[in-house]
C-alpha cells in the first residue's frame, strides 16, 4: 500500500491553525479519505500528560527551557511511533495542529536554545515522519493576541502559560515561522489568516489536493 500523507499546520498564537486543520479533516473525510486528526503537545495519553505539565502547569513549578524542549520532543516521539507512523504506513492523511517545527519556532527562536540542538533532537523524536506539506498561518502578532483576548471573553478558557508570553517572544516565534518557510519553500504554504477563514480554507484545500495529484492519489 503507498505510503499516505503527512500534513502539518503552523502558526503563532491566534492565527486560526487549529480551525483550520479541522475544516481540512472533515473536507478530506467528505472526499472518502481516511484522515488521522491530532496536535502537539498531545495526541497519546502520554502526549496529554506532557501537555498539562507544559501549557497548563501541572507540575506547580517553573520549566527550564531546556526541560521544555525534551518534553515536547518527548510528546513527539511517543505520537508518531503510536499513531503518525502506522496511520501513514496503511495510506491514511495525517493532519497535525503543530508539528517539530513549532519546537523551532517558539524554543528556538523564541527562547534562544541553539537551533542546531533542536533539528537534532527533533531529528530523534520524529525519524521518518517528516511532513510532506506544511502550512504557516500567519498573523501579525498583536492581532492574533487579540483573538486570544476575545475567546476568553467568550468563554473558551484562560491563556496556557506559553500564551502569556511577552510580546517580543510573540515576535521572534513569528519571525522564526517565516525564516524556517523561506529555507524550506518546496514545503511551506504561507497563508496570511488576517482575512476571511472560507478564503484561506479554499488555498489550503487547493494546496491539497495538488499534493495528492503529485503522490498518485487522485484529486
Amino acid at each position: 500500500m503507498a505510503r499516505g500523507v503527512f500534513i502539518t499546520f503552523e502558526g503563532p498564537e491566534g492565527s486560526g491553525k487549529s480551525t483550520q486543520a479541522r475544516r481540512l479533516a472533515e473536507r478530506l473525510q467528505a472526499a472518502g479519505r481516511e484522515v488521522v486528526r491530532t496536535r502537539e503537545p498531545g495526541g497519546t495519553p502520554t502526549g496529554e500528560a506532557i501537555r498539562n505539565l507544559v501549557q497548563h502547569d501541572s507540575a506547580g513549578e517553573p520549566i527550564c527551557r531546556e526541560a521544555e524542549v525534551l518534553l515536547f520532543a518527548a510528546s513527539r516521539a511517543q505520537l508518531v511511533r503510536a499513531v503518525i507512523l502506522p496511520a501513514l504506513e496503511r495510506g491514511a492523511c495525517v493532519v497535525s495542529d503543530r508539528f517539530a517545527d513549532s519546537t523551532a519556532a517558539y524554543q528556538g527562536y523564541g527562547r534562544g536554545l541553539d537551533l542546531e540542538a533542536i533539528r537534532r533532537i527533533n531529528a530523534l523524536a520524529i525519524g521518518p515522519a517528516a511532513p510532506d506539506l506544511t502550512f504557516l498561518l500567519d498573523i501579525e502578532v498583536r492581532l492574533g493576541l487579540d483573538r486570544l483576548a476575545e475567546r476568553g471573553r467568550n468563554g473558551a478558557g484562560g491563556r496556557d502559560r506559553i500564551e502569556r508570553e511577552d510580546l517580543a517572544f510573540h515576535e521572534r516565534v513569528r519571525r522564526g515561522y517565516l525564516d524556517l518557510a523561506a529555507r524550506e519553500p518546496a514545503r511551506w504554504r504561507v497563508l496570511s489568516t488576517a482575512g476571511e477563514a472560507d478564503a484561506v480554507h479554499e488555498a489550503i484545500w487547493e494546496e491539497t489536493q495538488a499534493l495528492l495529484r503529485r503522490r498518485g492519489g487522485g484529486g
